[in-house]
């Protein structure tokens, strides 16, 4: 059995990572917590259709705040707007989408961080990767803050959004959280962990 800390001994380890100035924010190779390596990287042109499909497939009590909307046209309607307008980033399992997440607006100060993973891939550490994904990327691209409105109820997404660095603004049924990149001098997370750790 493979110990949640190590990578299996065909996945990538970025502990033998060495780091050019062609590689991006973070490094686009990640191992989840099952030890499944897996990309995550920035939307291409082809991906549009996979994430719809993704989202077809979303279970309704995953829903966060009406997102991603229940009716096909309305999905399509969404997700072409985040992706026209937003910086947008998937969790690619061997050609299967299995995450998503975005900023929006892409060329705001202080733009909104939303994140998904599809729920038979929760638990593995693929939306705190997305998560410090966007991070990484705010601060390469000299964005102020990464914002976030996430619902009280959500324990888990306010124990990864807290541990990431964001700060509660605006308390109530939702909380309103940022994460100042200001004072950010270098990337925050400039490599994954092996296994998601």
């Amino acid at each position: 059995m493979t110990s949640v800390h190590s990578p299996p001994s065909d996945a990538w380890d970025p502990s033998r990572c060495t780091r050019t100035e062609h590689c991006p924010p973070r490094c686009p190779r990640f191992v989840d917590k099952e030890g499944r390596a897996m990309l995550v990287r920035r939307v291409e042109p082809g991906d549009r259709d996979r994430l719809l499909e993704m989202y077809e497939r979303f279970d309704d009590s995953y829903r966060a705040q009406g997102l991603p909307p229940m009716s096909a046209d309305r999905r399509e309607e969404w997700l072409s707007r985040m992706l026209e307008e937003g910086r947008n980033f998937v969790a690619d399992l061997e050609g299967t989408l299995v995450g998503h997440a975005f900023y929006t607006p892409a060329d705001h100060a202080e733009p909104e961080l939303a994140v998904f993973v599809h729920q038979d891939y929760h638990g593995r550490g693929i939306g705190t990767e997305l998560c410090k994904r966007i991070v990484a990327s705010g601060a390469a691209t000299d964005r102020d803050a990464i914002v976030l409105e996430v619902e009280r109820s959500n324990r888990v997404a306010v124990h990864v959004y807290r541990k990431l660095g964001f700060e509660t603004v605006r308390d109530g049924r939702e909380l309103f959280m940022r994460r100042s990149l200001e004072e950010e001098s270098e990337n925050p997370f400039p490599r994954p962990s092996p296994a998601g750790a």
